[in-house]
């Protein structure tokens, strides 16, 4: 069934609602979070106009077909559509089209609808509970739309926020530290209680006195934080963490000195001179124009060569730390990358490894990125909500210890 041919050779005269809906249709997943433009409605549209979408099935594939071109965005573009088409009295009235019945319903219904999807849909389409008399599914909406306090949101995963949750959580972000030890300088600076005599300024000053006494100058070691070096992950199965640490990098950067961040999904990318800025909103809209990869694959190996070439001689001087975010999910399966980060870890004085995956219980090192990394960093840490990060300052506070190395290996 077409949409020029509803009925016979004659246009229907609500066939042009079916665009409309797929139009409100697309902003429901455009606001969950799906990257869908203006020219994938146009589209979908003209593939429903030149497919057959008598029947349900291939009015959902043939939609599927054009809107989403990765695995995971599947489960929620299954949602969005099982909760925006799921009255066929509303089709047979904008669309008029004949669907199946209601619990013909395809995919996976164990889990409940994600939380950026109800957040998305307007008001009419929300899941409400059923009225008495009626055997429809019930459906029990959480508090996912009311005020979440500062607690709920430092244990809740960067994943399943909303977007306000995810704006409040920006805000507490913004006040985070990273309170790193000072280390220890080759250079030194005058102090009366010092240990250490300086013969320089001890002799410059008993020629101010004419030699007729000899103040003794003293001097004790100067400390200083050491560079904090970041190396952000910006592929595709880590997009949604990646615009929180975005924000993470931007507090830290402008609370210290000497702090670099780098970005890389299938290349390297520096940003530091654009976190720099003070306004975050305009600092993350000149990181986002700068970034051409983003939430593309991921070529880690690749991408810690060209560090190391390029930039650790420049930025890992002095007793450098490396902050790695990554899933450790690599498209070229771990091939150099063992090499490049034995070369990454002696350039530096320690190596930490932050790693959402870490979040599940059932976590284990099998894919060749992750174990081909792990023998390398000095901790190993989760990193998906405000308290990881909590937990991360406490990590950069304590000193490296090198037998910790291998523990998660």
């Amino acid at each position: 069934m077409k949409l020029t041919q509803l009925k016979g050779n004659e246009p229907a005269a609500d066939a042009g609602h079916l665009a409309e809906n797929v139009m409100h249709f697309t902003r429901v997943l455009r606001a969950a979070g799906l990257p869908i433009g203006p020219d994938r409605v146009i589209d979908a549209v003209r593939a429903l106009d030149v497919s057959d979408i008598g029947r349900r099935d291939d009015f959902y594939w043939t939609l599927a077909s054009v809107l989403i071109d990765r695995r995971e965005q599947f489960e929620l573009f299954d949602q969005a559509f099982q909760m925006f088409w799921r009255d066929p009295r509303l089709l047979e009235r904008a669309m008029m089209l004949t669907l199946a019945p209601p619990d013909e319903q395809m995919g996976n219904q164990d889990k409940g609808p994600s939380n950026r999807l109800n957040e998305a849909l307007p008001p009419s389409l929300k899941p409400q509970e059923s009225q008495q008399g009626e055997e429809e599914q019930k459906v029990e909406v959480d508090a996912t739309f009311s005020f979440s306090a500062r607690e709920v949101l430092q244990h809740a995963d960067f994943e399943t926020m909303t977007q306000d949750e995810l704006a409040q959580a920006k805000k507490l972000i913004a006040n985070l530290r990273l309170p790193i030890e000072e280390i220890r300088t080759r250079r030194r600076r005058p102090d009366d209680r010092g240990q250490r005599i300086d013969p320089r300024a001890t002799l410059r000053a008993a020629l101010r006195t004419g030699g007729g006494s000899i103040p003794l100058k003293r001097t004790s070691p100067r400390y200083r934080h050491p560079p904090l070096v970041v190396l952000c992950d910006v592929s595709g199965s880590m997009s949604r963490y990646a615009r929180m640490f975005l924000h993470f990098l931007h507090a830290i950067t402008s609370d210290r000195d000497r702090v670099t961040s780098f970005v890389f999904g299938t290349r390297l990318t520096n940003i530091t001179r654009h976190l720099r800025h003070r306004d975050v909103d305009v600092a993350m809209n000149a990181v986002h124009a700068m970034i051409n990869d983003w939430a593309g694959g991921t070529r880690i190996g690749q991408c810690l060569t060209e560090f190391n070439l390029r930039w650790s001689r420049r930025v890992l001087a002095q007793n450098a730390t490396i902050l790695m975010i990554t899933d450790g999910l690599d498209g070229d399966v771990g091939v150099g990358l063992s090499r490049q980060m034995e070369r990454l870890r002696k350039s530096c004085r320690s190596l930490i490894w932050l790693n959402p995956l870490l979040r599940f219980e059932g976590f284990e090192a099998r894919p060749a990125g992750i174990r081909a990394m792990l023998p390398y960093v000095d901790a190993f840490m989760p990193a998906h909500n405000i308290n990881s990060l909590v937990d991360l300052a406490a990590a950069l506070r304590a000193p490296p210890e090198r037998s910790q190395r291998r523990l998660a290996a």
